[in-house]
């Protein structure tokens, strides 16, 4: 039996239209705060009677909303709160002709529901601003720009756990294997200040850097020093001329840290393993001393630091000169952190201390810089750190990246150990892509939701480019940068590198793709200057076999987005949009063609569309 129509009308998300300040129309709230919650619907639609369900100390409380205003498009509710408690949670009963409603964060619902998707008002959370706008660009070190040769590692210059440092040329395929972490291209610090021009010209803003602590892989996420940038990379200095260069190029940057586990030559295991009574023997959990100890996945390079041990809180980010803080002061002056690992951070078995050390490390990091972003690893559910207590974001693997791949290619599950693949041919439905991103939205409060950290692939997985085709690479870039959430391109997306997720990038731009790149650079500054990708809400205005489209709605315009993953074209069709409170006459722009279209009798006329995605615009 389907649902009447009207029911796809009734929206709420937590963007400025339906969120605010009832003093000045703000997004961020204090204790105390009035906050007006608004929630729209057809104005012909069935509604007797709406009302607001909170939670307050532990009882639940109903207040009735009342009919702010109404057009021929759609009729508002309203009502105001008080935020009354560090997280207000809330959701909406609806009184409608074809019976009762709930509507909370995972959607319209007949049957009674949990507390865990209501939606929720976070009070004194101050969210990073500038992440808001931003795109971000993720760099390899290793493997972007040869800025100084000076400073390469040199063919057998070091032995680490039975393999040679080996230097290899760039642009050369990387190897596979445990010998692949010591094969070296050259790329430094200096290579990246060199090259940010190409970076600003695509549009992106800020950096995020794989490791560029001292360590002997070059991938660096077995360190053997916190507190000093790799001499291969260029030291400290290389750091503080990167940062300056950024700063006048209007950039930020983040760096990467690994606090979950070290490297085994790192001197603190060293002393560990030479004396059990060493002052960082503590640092570490020994079975049977000293070659039985917990280790990252049991990989025996990366033993597990123990957070057990005061001293090491300390020294990671408790005491005055921690290392988390240290970066973040001048001349180095980060912006934030990406934590590597970040959903096993300090969980071994009977310790389970992710909570209180995630909080302590928010706390250090926002008293050094209350604007710096914390970025989590997780490819997982990681809204358990996501109530504004621990981490602004995680890299959104799971509620982002993995249903798109899963609806453009086929599920594809991995594990370290066996089974290692769990892989199938058939692709997710689209309502499950939907119902996927759904999920994970709901799970986290908004102003979360719009600064987590969507990609579509990153050091650690294959590159887009060779899993799909280039209509769907268009495609999977378009809902990148029009999704909820803060984009990042992993360097060589934007021009077409798929031969290997840790490949150089070319710097011969005969070998760009730059139909693709113009794609990119198109999507970025759309997405750095329309005002509904970077504050508006989201609804989903159809769902088809091989289509969707949804929208992204801002007091001062609309974005349409209609996605198709078939390889024959969808047929010239007229998508429903009155739902979506579009009026009559409403012309739209496509932001690649600029074909125009006009809203009429609730409609939006789209013409036929082959595999990828079109982008519309409709400015007030």
């Amino acid at each position: 039996m389907s649902e009447p129509a009207y029911l796809h009308s009734i929206h709420h998300d937590g963007s400025r239209r339906y969120v605010r300040r009832a003093s000045d129309g703000g997004v961020d709230f204090r204790l105390g705060d009035e906050v007006v919650l608004r929630l729209r619907a057809w104005p012909g639609a069935p509604i007797e009677r709406v009302l607001l369900r909170t939670f307050p100390d532990g009882e639940q409380a109903f207040a009735d909303m009342h009919v702010e205003s109404a057009d021929m498009v759609c009729r508002w509710w309203r009502a105001t709160i008080r935020v009354n408690m560090p997280v207000v949670g809330y959701r909406f009963l609806l009184f409608t002709a074809d019976g009762v409603w709930w509507l909370n964060g995972s959607g319209l619902h007949r049957h009674m529901l949990t507390d865990a998707d209501d939606f929720r008002l976070l009070a004194d959370y101050a969210a990073p601003a500038w992440v808001r706008d931003s795109v971000f660009y993720q760099i390899f070190p290793d493997r972007f720009a040869d800025g100084d040769p000076a400073n390469n590692v040199r063919d057998g210059e070091y032995e680490y756990r039975g393999q040679t440092a080996r230097a290899r040329g760039w642009g050369e395929r990387p190897g596979d294997g445990w010998g692949a972490t010591v094969e070296f291209f050259g790329g430094d610090l200096a290579g990246i200040e060199q090259r940010l021009d190409t970076v600003a010209e695509l549009g992106a803003n800020a950096l995020y850097l794989n490791p560029v602590f001292t360590g002997y892989s070059n991938h660096r996420y077995d360190g053997i020093d916190y507190e000093n940038v790799d001499p291969h990379l260029g030291g400290n200095e290389a750091l503080t001329s990167l940062r300056r260069a950024l700063a006048e190029h209007g950039m930020r940057y983040l760096l990467d840290i690994v606090p979950n586990h070290c490297g085994v030559a790192h001197p603190w295991f060293a002393a560990a393993q030479a004396d059990p009574g060493a002052p960082t023997a503590e640092f570490f959990t020994f079975n049977r001393h000293p070659d039985d100890y917990a280790a990252w996945l049991g990989v025996r390079a990366l033993p597990k630091l123990n957070y057990r041990s005061r001293r090491l809180r300390e020294l990671m980010y408790a005491g005055r000169d921690a290392i988390f803080r240290r970066w973040l002061r001048p001349p180095f002056s980060a912006d934030g952190w990406r934590i590597d690992v970040a959903n096993m951070l300090a969980q071994h078995g009977p310790d389970q201390l992710g909570v209180e050390i995630g909080q302590g490390i928010r706390q250090a990091v926002k008293e050094e810089n209350p604007a710096a972003y914390l970025l989590g690893e997780n490819f997982f559910d990681g809204s358990s750190q996501l109530q504004g207590d621990r981490w602004d974001a995680t890299m959104n693997y799971a509620g982002f990246m993995l249903p798109l791949m899963y609806w453009l290619k086929g599920v594809a599950m991995f594990q370290h150990g066996e089974p290692r693949e769990m892989i199938s041919p058939h692709r997710l439905s689209t309502q499950g892509l939907i119902d996927s991103w759904a999920a994970f939205r709901a799970a986290i409060p908004w102003t979360i939701a719009r600064q987590q950290y969507n990609l579509l692939n990153s050091h650690d997985t294959p590159r887009v480019q060779s899993l799909i085709d280039a209509g769907l690479n268009r495609l999977a870039a378009a809902l990148l940068m029009t999704y909820v959430g803060v984009p990042s391109v992993y360097y060589g997306e934007e021009i077409g590198l798929k031969q290997h997720m840790r490949e150089c990038m070319p710097w011969d731009r005969s070998a760009w793709d730059e139909g693709l790149r113009t794609t990119y650079r198109t999507l970025v500054h759309l997405r750095r200057s329309s005002p509904a990708l970077i504050d508006g809400g989201f609804q989903v205005l159809r769902v088809e076999e091989d289509s969707l489209a949804y929208l992204r709605d801002d007091e001062e315009e609309r974005i349409l987005v209609v996605a198709h993953r078939g390889s024959t074209a969808r047929p010239a069709s007229a998508l429903p949009v009155s739902h979506g409170a579009i009026p009559d006459g409403a012309e739209f722009v496509e932001v690649f063609s600029d074909a125009r279209a006009t809203v009429t009798n609730g409609h939006l006329p789209l013409p036929s569309m082959g595999q990828g995605a079109t982008v519309w615009r409709w400015r007030r």
